[in-house]
């Protein structure tokens, strides 16, 4: 059984549920990019550290660092009191856009699923094994059953 780099997912299995994929999500072997921003999240020459983070059902927190290099991107957010001063890794590729007037940072995930992804470890953060669970946990959420829809409001 061979692994698949950084998280990726056979879109064969999210395909099959009629749930639309968000643009930019999957490469061109039909993967899931956890760790690659949208070309239309509105990331590009932007530093968004500082910025709050919504997900789909209110804020999460702060961003407390970003990374931009390519097919490695990720932002670490401070939840605060939101689960106790813990931090979260969220891959790129949950970002579905940012108001940078608002500096807000919008994410296809609501509260529960971040509150239960892997624990963030901030000397680990490099690590290809925690990579690996980091984006399978987030990728395996396309289509899957249960996921809420982005609101209607929210453009992708």
């Amino acid at each position: 059984m061979s692994a698949e780099p950084h998280g990726s997912s056979s879109a064969e299995s999210h395909r099959s549920t009629d749930t639309p994929l968000p643009p930019g999500a999957y490469g061109s072997d039909g993967s899931f990019q956890p760790w690659r921003y949208r070309d239309d999240a509105g990331v590009t020459g932007a530093d968004l550290v500082g910025y709050h983070v919504e997900a789909t059902d209110g804020g999460i927190g702060k961003i407390d660092r970003a990374n931009y290099e390519v097919d490695a991107s990720f932002l670490v957010v401070d939840t605060g009191p939101w689960i106790f001063g813990k931090k979260v890794m969220l891959p790129a590729g949950v970002v579905n856009h940012v108001d940078h007037d608002d500096r807000k940072v919008y994410v296809d995930r609501d509260k529960a699923q971040i509150k239960a992804a892997p624990e963030y470890a901030d000397p680990d953060h490099t690590d290809p094994v925690y990579l690996d669970k980091i984006g399978g946990y987030y990728g395996g959420m396309y289509g899957l059953p249960g996921t809420p829809p982005l609101p209607p409001d929210r453009p992708l």
